[in-house]
């Protein structure tokens, strides 16, 4: 009995690392390319390095960490191409959830959709964007369960861990943030009222319109500041 309690004592610890660096990663408090410093982290968390290296490994699986020979895990850092591509299945993806899930959604999927929205909308009249973001997610992860596919769902969740970061930053922006409620307000509409066709095509859009959100970002050098200049010294 006592080795199964440290057992999953251990499990949850690194679930809680896991938490709190997925956070980090999403928030830019890491940023992207940026190499993880265990000895920084252990410190910063205050937990030994197993705990933090299995949560490493979870994180890598999940796409939000590069593990890379000689260096280490490196926060991921995609390329303007990597984010053409990576949306473009995205979005095909979310509308194919949001068609289904509105043939398939209970009252009660439905009943907690409304209410994370409903928390959504005061975090973002107390222009709370961390919160705001991680009701965000779960709404789109709500909707995605909802459509009944476990495929869907393991496809789906594998290739936005890597956009999350991206996502995140969308929303740094007053206008874009507002019109990104909006067209929330149209999900929660379409899914009461079980249109398959509206709800798939509010979802590709949201989606695309972030993308071209993220690409602008990516090109002003908002997302990934370029490196400052060092001056060469005289001979």
């Amino acid at each position: 009995m006592t080795a199964e309690i440290i057992e999953i004592s251990r499990l949850a610890l690194h679930d809680q690392v896991a938490a709190r660096l997925r956070t980090m990663l999403v928030e830019g408090l890491i940023a992207p390319g940026a190499k993880l410093n265990e000895r920084e982290l252990c410190l910063q968390l205050r937990v030994s390095r197993t705990p933090l290296r299995e949560a490493i490994k979870l994180l890598a699986a999940e796409g939000l960490v590069d593990l890379l020979p000689n260096r280490g895990a490196v926060a991921v850092k995609l390329t303007e191409a990597d984010v053409i591509d990576t949306f473009e299945v995205l979005s095909m993806l979310e509308g194919m959830s949001g068609e289904l899930a509105a043939r398939r959604i209970t009252e009660e999927q439905l009943s907690e959709v409304r209410a994370l929205h409903y928390e959504m909308l005061a975090c973002y009249a107390r222009h709370d964007l961390s919160g705001y973001y991680r009701l965000n997610a779960r709404i789109h992860s709500a909707i995605n369960e909802a459509a009944g596919n476990p495929v869907l769902s393991n496809t789906y969740r594998s290739i936005n861990a890597r956009v999350q970061s991206l996502r995140f930053r969308t929303n740094q922006n007053e206008a874009k943030w507002k019109n990104a409620v909006a067209e929330h307000e149209q999900m929660i509409e379409a899914l009461a009222a079980r249109d398959a066709a509206a709800m798939r095509k509010v979802l590709v859009a949201h989606v695309l319109r972030k993308r071209d959100t993220v690409l602008e970002l990516l090109r002003e050098g908002e997302i990934y500041p370029p490196a400052k200049k060092t001056r060469s010294k005289a001979p």
